[in-house]
C-alpha cells in the first residue's frame, strides 16, 4: 500500500462525501440565527418539553457493547443500584406526577417497553392520565449500535414499538435510544415503524429535518447538558446547581426569544433520581421558576414537533 509523506495509506484524506458544511446529507447545515424564526400556540416564547425517562435495567445486563449509563456498576447480582432504578418506578414517579399536576405541566414520558410489560400498574396510570409516551428503547440494556446486523436491530425496534404501542393505547410516534445510542441504521428502521421524531441528537436548540433512505424524520433538541443524571451523577453538581442550570437556560433562551424567534426548553429527568425525599424539592422549585414567567407553554414533545413542523413543511 503507498503512502504519502507523512507515513499514512494514500486514501487516508480521501472522503466518500464532501459538500459544504457537512460531509453527509442525513441534514442540512444551518445557523440557529439565521432561520425563520418560530411561532408557537398562544404568542408563546418558550415551549416546555419535560420528557420524564421511566426506565428499566436489567439484573443481569449483558453490556453490549457497553455498559449502559446508569446501570448496573457491580458483580451480580448488584441489587444496590437494581433496587434503586426501582424505587423510581414505586415511589418516585408519584412525586414527579404530582409536581407535575401542582405546577401544570403537561409531561412526556419516554418509557422502555419491558417497564410497560413489567408494571401494569404504572402502565395504567400513565394511560388514565393520557400524556404522549414515546418509545425508550425495549430496555436500557438493549442496546443499538454500529456493527450490530440490521435484521437484528430491525426486529428489537419492531418488537418495542409494536408492543408499546399494544399496551399504551397510543400510536407511539417518537423514540428515545437507550443511552441515546444509533446505529448506521437506526434513523432509517424508525421510519420504516411509524416514527415521526427522535431524540437522540443534541446538537441543536430547535428541531431539525434529518433525512432517510424513505422519508425525512424530526430530531428533537433533548439536552443532555440539563439532564439531571448527568448534571448531578457525571459532572457531579449538587441539586440546586442542577436547579439553577435549568432556570438560568430557561431565562436566557426567553430573553433570545425576544429577537429570534420561539425557543425550546427540554429537561431529561429521571424519577429514581430527582424522585428521591431530599431531591424532589430542587424539580419542584424549577417547575415553579419556569412556569412563574410570562410567555411558557407546556406542552408534549409531539404537540411541540408538531407546530414547528407547520412552520417547515419538508
Amino acid at each position: 500500500m503507498s503512502k504519502n509523506d507523512k507515513g499514512l495509506p494514500a486514501d487516508y484524506l480521501h472522503y466518500p462525501h464532501r459538500s459544504y458544511g457537512m460531509d453527509h446529507d442525513r441534514y442540512s447545515w444551518s445557523m440557529l440565527q439565521n432561520r425563520q424564526p418560530v411561532k408557537w400556540p398562544n404568542a408563546a416564547s418558550l415551549a416546555i418539553w419535560v420528557n420524564v425517562a421511566v426506565q428499566y435495567f436489567p439484573l443481569d445486563q449483558q453490556g453490549i457493547p457497553f455498559k449502559v449509563p446508569g446501570g448496573m456498576t457491580m458483580p451480580y447480582p448488584d441489587l444496590r443500584h437494581y433496587s434503586l432504578r426501582d424505587y423510581g418506578n414505586r415511589v418516585g414517579i408519584f412525586r414527579f406526577l404530582e409536581a407535575f399536576d401542582k405546577y401544570g405541566i403537561t409531561p412526556t414520558f419516554a418509557l422502555n417497553t419491558r417497564l410497560a410489560q413489567r408494571t401494569p400498574y404504572l402502565m395504567d396510570i400513565l394511560k388514565e392520565r393520557g400524556n404522549e409516551i414515546l418509545c425508550h428503547g425495549y430496555h436500557m440494556d438493549a442496546l443499538h449500535y454500529s456493527g450490530q446486523d440490521i435484521v437484528v436491530e430491525d426486529a428489537l425496534v419492531e418488537r418495542a414499538l409494536n408492543e408499546l404501542r399494544e399496551l399504551s393505547g397510543q400510536a407511539v410516534t417518537g423514540w428515545l435510544s437507550p443511552a441515546r445510542n444509533e446505529s448506521e441504521n437506526t434513523p432509517d428502521i424508525l421510519v420504516k415503524h411509524n416514527i415521526d421524531y427522535f431524540c437522540d441528537w443534541v446538537n441543536d436548540d430547535m428541531p431539525y429535518h434529518y433525512n432517510t433512505d424513505s422519508k425525512s424524520l424530526i430530531a428533537m433538541p433533548l439536552s443532555n447538558e440539563l439532564e439531571d443524571r448527568f448534571v448531578i451523577i457525571n459532572n457531579q453538581h449538587s441539586e440546586q446547581s442542577w436547579s439553577e442550570q435549568v432556570c438560568d437556560a430557561c431565562d436566557f433562551l426567553l430573553e433570545e426569544a425576544k429577537t429570534q424567534g420561539g425557543r425550546i426548553l427540554g429537561i431529561n429527568i429521571h424519577p429514581w433520581l430527582l424522585g428521591q425525599p431530599h431531591r424532589i424539592k430542587y424539580l419542584e422549585d424549577t417547575l415553579a421558576h419556569i412556569m412563574d414567567k410570562p410567555g411558557v407553554w407546556s406542552a408534549s414533545a409531539s404537540e411541540i414537533m408538531q407546530s414547528w413542523d407547520q412552520q417547515n413543511p419538508r
